[in-house]
């Protein structure tokens, strides 16, 4: 069974979700990088990017397939993970601890649209 931190926030997306007073931290899930297989390539936006929630923000790259990222809430960018882009593997060792971009919260209460970690754990069950 894949890890699902009961801590973060998730998408339907499998993008994973840390909120730090109006930073979210954003990656995507043990069950993403289990379903990708051997990461390649990950491209993440530029710092001072505005996202929309929903809207791609980036790409990740496996030997299988090519996948979009997309920001599970609006903001700006305002730091993104280098070490992932030049070392893209580390995701598949370390998914939680693999982050791909930080992003100041437009509206806290987007948060709210995020699921909890028994919602997520049973949407994966359920695909």
């Amino acid at each position: 069974m894949n890890k699902i931190p009961d801590s973060l926030y998730y998408t339907e997306d499998h993008e994973w979700v840390s909120i730090e007073n109006d930073i979210a931290t954003v990656g995507i899930t043990d069950f993403a990088q289990s379903s990708l297989g051997d990461i390649v390539f990950v491209e993440l936006p530029e710092v001072g990017s505005s996202l929309e929630s929903g809207n791609s923000f980036g790409v990740v790259e496996s030997i299988k397939s090519v996948s979009d990222l997309y920001s599970p809430i609006s903001g700006e960018v305002v730091e993104k993970n280098e070490d992932v882009e030049s070392t893209p593997e580390q995701i598949n060792t370390d998914a939680y601890g693999s982050w791909l971009i930080k992003i100041k919260l437009n509206d806290q209460d987007e948060v709210k649209t995020l699921l909890k970690a028994s919602e997520y754990k049973a949407f994966c069950e359920g695909n």
